[in-house]
């Protein structure tokens, strides 16, 4: 329930008042008793988050994190040496191709 900020226009007194948001404005005035009261303007409340933050992935369930770190390792690869070894044999292929072979060929 919200507090609302009221200012009789008779006396000048302001004060808050905490009401249901259906509930109508006040009239009367609680200091002088005058029909004057004006509902003001407020700037609202702040915003009160709970926890260690306000992200949805903060409130997930231990199995969900526990399945995405799961499929998380899934998705790494093995090993970086597999890696390795697959651009080093590209290499000594290559190198032999162009080699000795051509030599024979410029020489004829």
């Amino acid at each position: 329930m919200p507090t609302y900020d009221y200012r009789c226009q008779a006396c000048n007194h302001k004060f808050e008042e905490f009401q249901s948001i259906t509930a109508k404005t006040l009239r009367k005035c609680p200091e002088c008793g005058k029909l004057k009261l004006q509902r003001l303007i407020g700037i609202g409340a702040g915003v009160i988050f709970k926890g260690s933050g306000f992200y949805e992935t903060d409130y997930r369930s231990d199995s969900y994190k526990k399945d995405a770190k799961t499929e998380a390792d899934k998705s790494k690869p093995k090993s970086t040496n597999d890696a390795k070894k697959d651009s080093s044999s590209t290499k000594s292929d290559s190198s032999s191709e162009s080699g000795p072979a051509n030599k024979k060929t410029n020489d004829q």
